[in-house]
């Protein structure tokens, strides 16, 4: 079987790919790797340090940014690129502060606080999965702690422009997001179509910045069509 590993987005695990993992083990030996380090090149590294031979790759937020590093050390490695609900810009100079408080704040024991009034609120769209979705984000982030939760943050905020690496991106590339996406717009992912004009480029439509829970089955449609 085709080895695919998976990178969650930031405070989750593999719950977030749940749907998905359920529908595509039978044509992959799957791997969901929990980033743990401080910057996002360490993060690719030991991910490749981990990983043997070619693979596939998939990765929401977060993950999508490390599967883009990823991309950049080992582009001979990659057989086939999935970047959901992802950015290969920088972090907004606006929020170098914001992740910095917020880091403070988590250890000082408020994570439940600033992962429910700050961060989710952002990522989902008005439907009846809301609530269940929220309730797991909730516990992924609690499962994770603090200082993954640090650890994470401070990668996001030192993150790199990886725009360049799309350049690299294998024949097998897809590029899909959430139509209602509000923190990884969908006019971030038709710019990494156009570094990227031979990928894939799928809109979920009434979702946000998790489709692969807010609209699985699409979503799970999508990767298959991209493994096959």
């Amino acid at each position: 079987m085709k080895p695919l590993v998976l990178i969650p987005g930031f405070m989750c695990d593999d719950r977030l790919f749940e749907p998905q993992i359920r529908a595509l083990s039978e044509l992959s030996a799957i791997t969901v790797a929990i980033p743990k380090e401080k910057i996002i090149h360490d993060m690719a590294a030991e991910i490749l340090a981990q990983t043997s031979g070619q693979f596939a790759l998939g990765g929401l937020s977060m993950g999508g940014i490390i599967a883009l590093e990823i991309l950049r050390q080992a582009p001979d490695r990659i057989t086939h690129l999935a970047l959901m609900d992802t950015t290969p810009l920088a972090d907004a100079p606006a929020n170098y502060d914001i992740r910095t408080r917020q880091i403070a704040d988590v250890h000082a024991g408020r994570l439940g606080t600033i992962m429910r009034d700050e961060l989710k609120p952002a990522y989902l769209v008005e439907s009846p999965r809301k609530k269940g979705i929220l309730d797991t984000c909730m516990d992924m982030a609690r499962s994770l702690g603090t200082d993954i939760f640090e650890a994470q943050s401070l990668a996001l905020r030192d993150r790199p422009d990886l725009q360049s690496a799309l350049a690299r991106a294998p024949a097998k590339t897809l590029i899909l997001y959430g139509a209602k996406d509000r923190l990884c717009t969908p006019e971030r992912h038709h710019l990494m179509h156009r570094l990227a004009p031979h990928a894939r480029l799928v809109k979920i439509a009434d979702a946000g910045h998790m489709p692969t829970l807010e609209r699985p089955e699409e979503t799970t449609r999508a990767l298959q069509d991209w493994l096959t």
